[in-house]
């Protein structure tokens, strides 16, 4: 049997982190505002847990994208599938990455991939060419290295 699993990554600011991924991928960062407002009329909303993020309540410790075509509960907003959550840590990011995402392109896209992804606020880090193939290895606005193929 396979496992469900998502890919969660630190970040200082989880918020602007998923609307960097989610314009980056085409993913749909998910809203659960609907789940913030049953747990404040429940009274189980810890003080301070929760911002306000493009006119909506949303964790300020948590937030993802999510595969547009994937499951996801409604009550929610919690995606099923394909799913990336960053979360709020302390310390920043001292060493390289020790697993990173690929992100891959239509033949001949590559560079203006890149360039869109320099746009939303990635930096190039290198260019690599081997005989395998080839790719940009690129940084996210927090520095999360991932190579653009």
């Amino acid at each position: 049997m396979a496992l469900h699993w998502k890919l969660t990554i630190d970040a200082a600011d989880p918020a602007a982190q998923a609307d960097f991924w989610g314009e980056a991928l085409g993913y749909t960062v998910e809203d659960h505002s609907a789940l913030i407002e049953q747990l404040r009329q429940n009274g189980q909303l810890p003080e301070g847990s929760t911002i306000r993020h493009h006119n909506r309540d949303a964790w300020r410790d948590f937030a993802a994208v999510r595969h547009p075509d994937d499951p996801f509960e409604e009550a929610t907003g919690v995606g099923l599938g394909r799913r990336l959550l960053f979360q709020r840590v302390a310390e920043g990011k001292t060493v390289k990455n020790r697993l990173h995402i690929d992100v891959h392109t239509e033949a001949g896209r590559r560079e203006a991939e890149v360039a869109r992804l320099e746009g939303l606020g990635a930096t190039v880090l290198y260019e690599q060419k081997q005989p395998m193939g080839s790719w940009t290895t690129m940084a996210d606005p927090e520095g999360n290295e991932y190579c653009v193929e």
